[in-house]
């Protein structure tokens, strides 16, 4: 049996790689499962609005719950001047929640386990936020570093605590959801590896690992949520200078 890292191994599902301004490029296991996260999240609204019904079904519901949800989310944080970034959050909020779920399928990767994606997506999300920033308050922007009111024997130290904060935020962002969902699934593995070996004395670790199979789905869910709750901090702050 693998060992529990071996299912965050990145491997090429073609072996014939795409060649771009002189680089290879490989269509990998993780490349597939962020595909599908896509599709996955266009379906699950398509097919959900496709009735429209005054009386929702069941898919018609998830959407407008995960609707609600990321709306109440912005309103809270942001303000009524959050409504225009509605798209971008919410995108964000469903391919991180697909990302995590396709998962837990059985044979299912998460690429959200890999640091270097979750970073790509926390840095996108800093220098989109940053450029919103400047583009709202150009260079009044640089205020956000010193708030009025700082006497100012303590700006030589509050100014490079904030401005360290402030880059550093692309890497606690990213950390916080790579740490959850490697450690959820690699402590799943241990537990499925656990109970294999003991055979018919597994049944114990076995509900143990159902219920832990429970739990990591509910991480799932809440790791999104919080990804895309300081997603919105971020944004706030940006368009209102706080």
């Amino acid at each position: 049996m693998s060992g529990p890292l071996h299912q965050f191994e990145v491997k090429p599902l073609i072996n014939t790689p795409m060649t771009i301004g002189g680089y290879d490029f490989y269509f990998t296991n993780s490349s597939l499962f962020m595909v599908l996260a896509v599709l996955v999240s266009v379906l699950f609204v398509r097919f959900g609005m496709r009735s429209k019904s005054l009386i929702p079904g069941r898919m018609q519901s998830m959407v407008e719950l995960t609707h609600d949800m990321v709306a109440n989310l912005m309103k809270e944080n942001i303000g009524d001047e959050g409504k225009k970034y509605f798209p971008f959050i919410f995108t964000l909020f469903i391919f991180v929640l697909f990302g995590n779920l396709l998962g837990m399928v059985p044979y299912g990767f998460t690429f959200t386990s890999h640091i270097i994606v979750t970073f790509a997506l926390a840095f996108f999300i800093f220098v989109t936020v940053t450029i919103i920033a400047f583009v709202k308050h150009g260079t009044h922007f640089f205020r956000f570093f010193l708030p009025e009111g700082i006497p100012f024997y303590i700006i030589p130290i509050f100014v490079p605590i904030e401005i360290i904060s402030y880059f550093t935020r692309p890497i606690s962002l990213s950390v916080r959801l790579f740490a959850n969902m490697l450690a959820g699934h690699t402590l799943i593995k241990v537990m499925a590896i656990f109970t294999i070996s003991m055979g018919a004395l597994g049944i114990l670790p076995l509900l143990f690992n159902t219920l832990m199979i429970g739990f990591e789905i509910f991480v799932a869910v809440l790791q999104a949520y919080i990804f895309t709750l300081l997603s919105c901090l971020y944004l706030n702050d940006a368009v209102h200078m706080h």
